[in-house]
């Protein structure tokens, strides 16, 4: 046996190489295949005993939530925002979308889209329908969804949709006011399941609610939601046509880095503005949004005109439109309306918003800014 320890020991060492070599060398066949394959620490056997552990319901994030808030109609409280250090991006995602061929399709859709009845709510729905909720519970109620949202930083988009649910669903069914506060949870969980990757779960939505209101509830709330929607839950927002239009604002020679990115927080603090007021509900989402960016460019840049060819063709609206839309705006923002609202005042304070909502805007508009643009 000895005498051929020596023999094996030098086929080892030989095999040894050809397996180092092979390794090092980007032409081996085996390492074009572990380029094409799973990483090998992922080839784990599962026995068929094992079993996934089911997930536990709740979330851990709900230990640090408050309760301050909950009872809105009641105190009309607030819920603290939590802190992020992560700093929005406002430009991610669209210059590269904005130039293709089949963006103008996209939102001559849209914009047919957004005038369909049945995705329409009812521009008087408040006198023709609800007997027991007003305009300003409604407020209150949006109020609050904004600092939920802030709260579990779900995307804008989650917002605006679950604003739009519920007036779609304020405009057919009679609600009391007690639920109200259901609807508004029972539709912002719809919105998130549709928008978020991972969506609060429903033990948050009740919590929020400091329990008032069960699990069951919710659920049955979102099943009269969405039959009431027939199911069609992606619907036109202002925050879409918004960011169109801010997008066709950068081709414009008086703007700069800095003034860019003012624009466009203040364009979104506008637009979110609007969704506390009823009376924006009888404008096209298209229009609100063409009318914020009028008026955010109107603050920043109050010696130019705020509107061009260039926006009137992107936009569809002349400033002769959108007159009553701006005017409406202007006026939310200088607090003459909704003032005792500050959810949304309170976070476009902050920093990473470049506290545009301290931005003061004039006290009127000349009218001169709303004769027909040249072209």
């Amino acid at each position: 046996m000895s005498e051929h320890v020596p023999g094996d020991r030098v086929a080892r060492a030989e095999r040894k190489r050809k397996r180092v070599a092979a390794a090092r060398d980007p032409s081996s066949s085996a390492k074009k295949r572990t380029v094409h394959c799973v990483h090998p620490s992922l080839y784990k056997t599962v026995s068929p005993e094992m079993s996934i552990e089911p997930r536990k319901p709740g979330n851990p994030r709900v230990k640090r939530k408050t309760k301050r808030g909950a009872k809105m109609f009641a105190v009309g409280g607030n819920l603290e925002p939590a802190r992020s250090e992560k700093r929005e991006d406002f430009n991610a995602g669209d210059s590269s979308q904005m130039d293709r061929p089949y963006a103008t399709h996209i939102y001559d859709y849209l914009q047919r889209m957004e005038v369909d009845p049945k995705r329409r709510p009812l521009p008087d729905y408040m006198e023709k329908v609800q007997t027991d909720v007003s305009a300003n519970m409604r407020g209150v109620l949006v109020d609050w969804l904004v600092e939920v949202a802030d709260e579990y930083k779900l995307l804008p988009e989650t917002l605006y949709l679950a604003i739009s649910y519920i007036d779609r669903f304020l405009s057919t069914n009679t609600l009391r006011r007690q639920r109200l506060q259901l609807l508004g949870v029972a539709s912002m969980f719809i919105a998130s399941k549709y928008e978020e990757i991972t969506p609060p779960h429903l033990e948050d939505f009740c919590y929020v609610t400091d329990n008032t209101y069960t699990k069951d509830e919710v659920i049955k709330m979102e099943h009269d939601v969405l039959k009431c929607l027939n199911f069609e839950v992606s619907n036109p927002t202002v925050k879409i046509f918004l960011r169109r239009g801010l997008q066709s604002t950068h081709c414009l020679c008086i703007s700069l880095s800095t003034s860019d990115e003012k624009l466009e927080c203040l364009s979104y603090y506008l637009a979110e503005l609007s969704l506390l007021d009823y009376a924006c509900v009888k404008f096209l989402p298209s229009m609100v949004a063409a009318s914020v960016i009028f008026l955010a460019r109107y603050m920043i840049y109050p010696e130019v005109q705020p509107w061009n060819s260039t926006l009137q063709q992107y936009s569809g609206y002349s400033p002769n439109d959108m007159n009553e839309c701006v005017r409406l705006l202007h006026e939310l923002c200088r607090g003459g309306r909704g003032g005792s609202l500050c959810a949304v005042r309170e976070k476009y304070k902050q920093h990473k918003f470049r506290c545009v909502a301290n931005i003061a805007s004039p006290p009127e508009i000349p009218p001169f800014h709303f004769e027909d643009v040249r072209r």
